[in-house]
C-alpha cells in the first residue's frame, strides 16, 4: 500500500485531517507540506470487477501493460503501472464484497498512442464500443 502514497497523497491527507481540526497557532499551511501546487488532485482510482482473472486478462491485452496483483486490505487488486514523483492518475482493478460493477457511475479516460489499435485489441477481446471515436480537436480522439 506505500507505494500508493506520494507526496500530494499524503499533502491530500494531511490537509483533510487538517481540516478535521479546530483553527490552532500551529496548523500547517498547504505551502509547507507540498511545494508543488495540486493541478492533477486524482492520483488513485479502483475498478470494480466480479472476475479478476478475466478483467486481468482484458485490461492487460488492450493496453499492453502489466498490472500487479495483490491482495490490499484484504480485496484482490491489480494494480496499474505508477510514475512515482509525477503528476496524474494511476489506479487497480479490485474484487471483493464492497466492489460493484455498474454501468453508470464514473467514466475513466486513458491516455494512449493509438486510440485505433485499442479499439481493435479491446474488441478482438469481446467488448463493445458504446461511444464511438470522435474527434476532440487538439486533444485528440475519444471512444
Amino acid at each position: 500500500m506505500s507505494a500508493l502514497l506520494s507526496s500530494p497523497t499524503l499533502a491530500a491527507i494531511a490537509l483533510l485531517a487538517a481540516a478535521c481540526q479546530p483553527a490552532t497557532d500551529e496548523a500547517v499551511s498547504a505551502t509547507q507540506i507540498t511545494e508543488t501546487p495540486m493541478t492533477n488532485p486524482v492520483v488513485h482510482f479502483e475498478i470494480p470487477v466480479t472476475d479478476m482473472d478475466r478483467a486481468l486478462a482484458f485490461y492487460e491485452a488492450v493496453f499492453e501493460l502489466e498490472l500487479d496483483r495483490r491482495e490490499t486490505d484484504g480485496y484482490d487488486m491489480a494494480f496499474f503501472p505508477r510514475a512515482d514523483g509525477q503528476y496524474g492518475a494511476s489506479g487497480a482493478l479490485a474484487q471483493g464484497d464492497v466492489y460493484r460493477p455498474a454501468k453508470t457511475g464514473v467514466i475513466l479516460y486513458f491516455d494512449v498512442t493509438d486510440i485505433d489499435a485499442v479499439i481493435a485489441r479491446a474488441a478482438s477481446r469481446g467488448a463493445k464500443v458504446l461511444y464511438p471515436k470522435k474527434n476532440i480537436g487538439e486533444a485528440g480522439f475519444v471512444a
